[in-house]
């Protein structure tokens, strides 16, 4: 059953298009990714669901209710969490705790036993005034303030921009704890590693959404020759790559080069000579598995190549 029903949505601000005609749906205790760069439209689109945001075409309805014409209804359905931390910074984290249940005419006790998996990390510094909190530490109390009215939907915006590899990998485990809850959760990340820890993802680009799948069955659908390059010389590898007759992609990926080729194979040993021919040392060239990035990049470029 789908709780949100996107058709259509479109978003300018002057001659940016920020949401180009997008249309989805996300089904009911679903762990749902939109995947995508800054400037993507993850944002705008966060913000046009929760009713924020008016959309200039198109429609957003959230559990039969129409994002729009019913927003009084709409707004005690989500716990959002804005990408920039907006809580009462001079306000301790009891208070802002306080405060936002108090808004949805709730309390802390009538709804703990949701937020005591995050909350009681934050006990013991209650009394600190929030803006005073490290950044996984303010990422804790605004997820307890979304939760604090035992939402339908919890919206993530960005969640785990700025906090450090332990305090992500953290929030992650605590989300997969509250979809066990029933709640439905509607997360953006830039972060690629994070797509495979959701159920379903949107890779969005430039307003566009690429493609929705899960993140096995986009991975599987990755069918193109890929290798891994190797060099201490990887930025002038990188510019030589791109010049070889069968490049149909090169990226830089971490300490390797992902080059993926034009034919149906690839000759993985000609690549190789090709790169010692014009002067580089210690080349190595490897087929490997695509992953979440790979299949973005090759996604966007197809995208690009359409409009040409």
């Amino acid at each position: 059953m789908s709780i949100i029903e996107v058709q259509n949505l479109s978003k300018n601000y002057g001659e940016t298009k920020a949401l180009r005609e997008i249309s989805f749906s996300i089904e009911k205790g679903e762990l749902f990714g939109f995947i995508g760069p800054d400037g993507a439209g993850k944002t705008t689109l966060f913000r046009i669901l929760n009713s924020l945001l008016l959309p200039d075409t198109g429609s957003a309805r959230v559990n039969g209710l129409d994002a729009v014409d019913d927003y009084k209804k709409l707004r005690p359905l989500f716990g959002y969490m804005p990408g920039r931390f907006s809580l009462y910074q001079d306000l301790s984290v009891e208070e802002n705790l306080q405060f936002f249940a108090s808004v949805f005419g709730t309390s802390i006790d009538a709804n703990y036993d949701l937020i005591e998996p995050v909350y009681k990390q934050l006990e013991p510094f209650k009394k600190r005034p929030a803006g005073k909190l490290s950044g996984g530490m303010k990422q804790k109390l605004a997820l307890s303030c979304a939760l604090i009215h035992r939402p339908l939907i919890l919206l993530l915006d960005e969640p785990t921009t700025g906090v450090d590899a332990i305090a992500r990998k953290d929030f992650w485990k605590m989300l997969q704890n509250l979809k066990k809850e029933g709640i439905t959760i509607v997360v953006s990340t830039p972060y690629m590693d994070e797509a495979r820890l959701c159920d379903r993802i949107a890779l969005i680009q430039k307003g566009s959404i690429l493609q929705i799948e899960t993140p096995d069955r986009i991975i599987d659908s990755f069918q193109k020759p890929l290798f891994a390059v190797k060099t201490s010389q990887k930025y002038q590898a990188i510019q030589i790559l791109r010049t070889y007759e069968w490049a149909e992609s090169v990226h830089p990926f971490g300490d390797e080069i992902h080059y993926v080729d034009k034919r149906e194979q690839g000759d993985p040993a000609a690549l190789k000579d090709f790169l010692v021919e014009q002067g580089l040392s210690e080349v190595s060239v490897d087929p490997t598995k695509a992953g979440i990035e790979d299949c973005f990049m090759d996604l966007m470029q197809q995208k690009e190549n359409s409009h040409e």
